[in-house]
């Protein structure tokens, strides 16, 4: 994890006002790289003591508008935030246990894939989920 100066340094680069709060959440994410909410809410009520959901809901709402975290939502699943951005990277997710693990882009650079008929678009990212099982569930199915 970053140390302390440097997630206040990240939220003014942001134009963030620096606050306890923030700064706890902005920790819970790099600390625990695709925490959902529920996570998030209870390590920033262990550094912070109470705090309620609601202020956690609307830090993480303006970290992703700020882009300094990024919220994923593999379908099915509920959503996630971790602070790997802007490379536009893929996810590995357990079917099993919903574990997700990072993945570098399938082919070159972003977007990654391209696609048949862009449609006029100008493509900047592509999403790309690979599901199937991690190591720990596909040994305990061998079983």
């Amino acid at each position: 994890m970053p140390a302390t100066s440097e997630l206040e340094r990240m939220l003014r680069g942001a134009s963030l006002r620096v606050t306890r709060p923030r700064v706890a959440v902005l920790a819970a994410v790099h600390d625990h790289p695709h925490a959902d909410t529920h996570a998030i809410i209870g390590r920033v009520r262990e550094d912070l003591g109470e705090v309620s959901q609601q202020a956690v809901y609307d830090v993480l709402a303006a970290l992703t508008d700020a882009r300094l975290v990024r919220r994923i939502q593999p379908p099915g699943s509920v959503a996630r935030y971790e602070s790997r951005v802007g490379d536009n990277h893929h996810h590995l997710v357990c079917r099993s246990c919903g574990a997700v693990a990072d993945v570098d882009c399938a082919v070159g650079a972003a977007p990654c894939l391209t696609a048949a008929d862009d449609h006029g678009y100008a493509l900047d990212e592509a999403e790309v989920i690979y599901w199937g099982l991690c190591p720990g569930c596909s040994t305990a199915s061998k079983s």
